[in-house]
C-alpha cells in the first residue's frame, strides 16, 4: 500500500465513520474504493468489515446520552443483531465467491434505493407514529425478527443496515428518533462485531486496509456523532448515492 492509496482509504473512512454515525450507509464509501484499488470482491468486504468496527463503536460512544434509560431495549434487540450478524458472516464463508459477486451488485442497488428513499420513510415513519399510540415499547416479535434479518443482511455485506433499522424502529416503536439513532449505531456495532470475530479466525484479511479503515472511521464516528446532524442530508445521499451505483455497475460489467 502506496502513500496515495492509504490517504485515499483513510479519506474514504472518516466519511463513512460519520456517515454510519448519522444515516448508516458508510460502506457503500469505503468498499467501491477498495475495490477501485483492485481488492477482491470478499476480500475487500471482510477487510472493510473489521476496519469499520472501531468507528461504530465511536459512533455509539458518540450518542451514549440519548441510550440512557434504553438498556432492556439494546439487550433484547443486541441478541436479535448477535445471532443475525453470526449467521450473515457465515453464509459470507460458507458460499462461493461467485454467489458474493452475484448477490452484492443487487445488495449495493437496493441499498442505494433505500437510501434515496429516507426522505420518504422518514416522513411515513412519523406520520405512522402521529397516527398511532398503541405501537409496543419493544414491537414485538416482528420487530425481533426485522432486526436478526437486518444482522444477517449486515453480517453478509452491511451497507445501508442502518437505514433499515431505522425505518423498522420508526414502524414498530414509539420513541424519539434520536434516541433509536442510538440504538441503531450499537447494534451495528455487534453485528460488525460478531462478523469481525468470525473473519478473524477463519479468513483472509488484509490487515493494513484494517488498520487504515479503522483509523479514519474512528475519527469520522466521533464527528459524525458531534456534527453530523448539522450536514445538509441531500448532501450526504447524494454522495452515497453516486459511489453506491457506480460500484454496483462495476461489479455488473466487470
Amino acid at each position: 500500500m502506496d502513500a496515495v492509496e492509504a490517504l485515499a482509504i483513510g479519506a474514504a473512512a472518516i466519511a463513512a465513520g460519520g456517515i454510519n454515525a448519522v444515516v448508516g450507509s458508510g460502506t457503500l464509501i469505503t468498499f467501491p474504493t477498495l475495490l477501485a484499488f483492485g481488492y477482491p470482491p470478499v476480500l475487500a468486504n471482510v477487510s472493510n468489515t473489521l476496519g469499520l468496527v472501531p468507528g461504530t463503536v465511536s459512533a455509539a460512544w458518540g450518542y451514549r446520552r440519548e441510550l440512557r434509560g434504553q438498556l432492556r431495549r439494546v439487550l433484547r434487540f443486541g441478541s436479535a443483531s448477535l445471532l443475525g450478524g453470526l449467521l450473515g458472516a457465515l453464509l459470507l464463508l460458507k458460499l462461493p465467491e461467485s454467489a458474493f459477486d452475484t448477490i452484492v451488485p443487487v445488495l449495493i442497488l437496493s441499498a442505494c434505493l433505500l437510501v434515496l428513499l429516507q426522505p420518504r420513510i422518514n416522513r411515513w415513519t412519523r406520520e405512522r407514529r402521529a397516527a398511532s399510540a398503541l405501537q409496543r415499547e419493544d414491537g414485538g416479535l416482528p420487530m425481533w425478527c426485522g432486526v436478526l434479518g437486518t444482522g444477517v443482511y449486515g453480517g453478509y455485506f452491511g451497507a445501508a443496515q442502518g437505514v433499515i433499522l431505522m425505518g423498522l424502529f420508526g414502524s414498530f416503536l414509539q420513541e424519539d428518533l434520536q434516541r433509536l439513532n442510538a440504538v441503531k449505531n450499537v447494534l451495528a456495532s455487534i453485528v460488525n462485531g460478531v462478523a469481525a470475530v468470525i473473519f478473524i479466525a477463519v479468513a483472509q484479511i488484509a490487515w493494513k486496509v484494517v488498520l487504515v479503515i479503522a483509523v479514519g472511521a474512528t475519527i469520522g464516528g466521533l464527528l459524525g456523532a458531534r456534527v453530523g446532524r448539522r450536514l445538509p442530508p441531500a448532501v450526504l445521499r447524494g454522495v452515497i448515492i453516486t459511489v453506491g451505483i457506480t460500484a454496483g455497475v462495476t461489479l455488473i460489467v466487470r
